[in-house]
């Protein structure tokens, strides 16, 4: 069988959560909201429900079904997974996605270690991290700056 191009990634790592309540396509729309994402296929099952579903966020590839407790059990808790955004302005992005409807986990602010970053949490229970360096925060405030 050969490997059609909207299959999703061929490399790296990528991220392929479950969704609990049958809400996978409601965790589409948000993501789209809020993180611009965009769809690239979407499988459902018979009775409705997402089997595969593939996402692109920010260049990268986010893969997500609904949960099947009869194939293998109930999904598990979040626990401490975080998916990070390294995007160009954090604080659009930040405020992108709590108009979305995404709730502050961990404030957004400049840190020690150089970026402006911070964590919201999704609708769905997901943690989800932005971040962008500082000096490249206040470059992009500068570039959109008015002369007076």
């Amino acid at each position: 069988m050969e490997h059609a191009d909207n299959q999703g990634p061929r490399g790296g790592v990528t991220p392929h959560i479950t969704i609990r309540d049958r809400r996978a396509a409601e965790a589409i729309d948000f993501y789209k909201k809020a993180f611009d994402a965009e769809e690239v296929m979407r499988h459902p099952s018979d009775d409705g429900r997402l089997m595969h579903a593939s996402l692109t966020i920010n260049g990268g590839y986010l893969l997500l079904n609904d949960d099947f407790p009869e194939h293998g059990g109930p999904a598990s808790p979040p626990g401490s997974l975080a998916l990070h955004l390294n995007v160009s302005d954090a604080d659009v992005a930040w405020k992108k996605a709590l108009d979305a409807g995404a709730e502050v986990k961990f404030p957004l602010g400049d840190q020690f270690w150089g970026d402006r970053y911070g964590q919201v949490k999704d609708p769905f229970g997901f943690i989800w991290s932005i971040g962008a360096p500082i000096k490249q925060q206040q470059q992009a405030g500068e570039a959109t700056a008015t002369p007076a």
